[in-house]
C-alpha cells in the first residue's frame, strides 16, 4: 500500500506511518485502512471525531447489515489500532467487544480421496503443488513462495521462509514427495519454465511465482473432476495432513511444530476429526458388569 502523499490526509499518513513503524504486513495495513474508511462513510465526518456511542452504533449497524462475525471482528481490530495507537484515545474503544465466531470443524479427505484429487489436477505442475500441500502440510501462500533452493534433499526438509506470523520454519520432505518434486523439476527445466535460483512453482512468467488464486481455482476443478462431493479448498489438504498424522499416532506436539501453530489449542481441533483415533476409544458402557 503506497498511496501518494499528495492524496493522503495528515491523519491517514500518521496511521500509515504507525503501521509501517510496526512492520505490519501489507494486507494488514490495507485491512486497517479499510476499517477506518468504513467508519468514516458511516459517520459522514472525520473518524477522529467518533465517540464511544458512535462506535457502539457503528457495530450495531454492521450487525444489522449482515456483516459476518469474521469481517466484523477484523473491522474492530483495525479501528482499535487507529484509536489506540494513532489517536492515543484507547477509551473510545473501551466499550466495544468482538463478537463470538462459530467454531467449525475442518473438512478432511480420506487418503483415497487425496490420491484421486491430486491425480485429477490438470498437469504435473499442479499435481506436484497439491502433493506439497498434503505431503508437507503447507499453506497455499507458503507453497507459492517456495524457491528451488528451499529443497534440502540431504536433511529431507523444506524451508518455509516467512510463513504465517512472519516466522521461518522447516517442513518435512517425505521421499515420495521428493521424487515428485524431482520429476516436476526435470519436466519444467527441459521446457525452460523454471530457474535453478527461482520459484519452485513459477507463473507464466518465470520471474513471478504462481498465484494463490490460481492454485485455489485448480483444486476446486480437480475436486469436481475427481467426483469429490465435499467442500474442498487448498487448506483441506493441510487439514487432511494433520488429521492423518494424528491417526498414525504422531504426537500432537510434533504436529503443532510441523504446521507452524503458535498454540497447541489450534492443533488440538484435529483430535475431533481423527476418526481412526475415535474408533479406538472404548466407551465405558462396554466395561459395565452384566446386569
Amino acid at each position: 500500500m503506497t498511496p501518494s502523499t499528495a492524496t493522503v490526509t495528515p491523519l491517514r499518513q500518521r496511521m500509515l506511518d504507525d503501521m509501517r513503524m510496526r512492520n505490519l504486513a501489507p494486507k494488514t495495513q490495507s485491512a486497517y485502512i479499510r476499517a477506518v474508511r468504513s467508519l468514516t462513510r458511516y459517520l459522514r465526518r472525520p473518524p477522529d471525531t467518533a465517540t464511544p456511542e458512535d462506535l457502539r452504533l457503528f457495530q450495531l449497524h454492521m450487525v444489522d447489515a449482515g456483516t459476518s462475525p469474521v469481517s466484523l471482528n477484523a473491522t474492530l481490530t483495525g479501528l482499535k489500532f487507529f484509536f489506540d495507537v494513532t489517536l492515543e484515545s484507547g477509551d473510545v474503544m473501551a466499550r466495544v467487544r468482538p463478537v463470538r465466531t462459530p467454531r467449525r470443524l475442518p473438512v478432511v479427505l480420506s487418503q483415497e480421496e487425496v490420491s484421486r484429487l491430486i491425480a485429477a489436477a490438470p498437469n504435473i505442475k499442479y499435481q506436484t503443488a497439491l502433493s506439497v500441500a498434503y505431503g508437507a502440510g503447507l499453506r497455499v501462500g507458503e507453497i507459492v513462495r517456495l524457491r528451488v533452493a528451499d529443497i534440502d534433499s540431504q536433511r529431507m526438509t523444506l524451508r518455509v521462509d516467512q510463513g504465517k506470523g512472519r516466522k521461518d520454519r522447516y517442513a518435512i520432505l517425505p521421499p515420495l514427495l521428493l521424487q515428485r518434486l524431482r520429476a516436476w523439476w526435470k519436466a519444467a527445466h527441459a521446457e525452460g519454465a523454471i530457474r535453478a535460483e527461482g520459484w519452485l512453482f513459477p507463473g507464466r512468467d518465470p520471474v513471478q511465482s504462481m498465484s494463490t488464486r490460481q492454485l485455489n481455482r485448480v483444486v476446486h476443478e480437480a475436486a469436481a473432476a475427481a467426483g469429490i462431493g465435499k467442500r474442498v479448498a487448498m487448506h483441506t489438504l493441510r487439514h487432511s495432513f494433520a488429521t492423518h498424522l494424528l491417526e498414525q499416532k504422531v504426537d500432537i506436539r510434533v504436529i503443532q511444530v510441523l504446521l507452524g501453530h503458535a498454540k497447541l489449542e489450534t492443533t488440538s481441533m484435529y483430535a475431533q476429526v481423527a476418526t481412526e483415533v475415535l474408533r479406538e476409544v472404548i466407551s465405558p458402557i462396554e466395561t459395565l458388569p452384566p446386569g
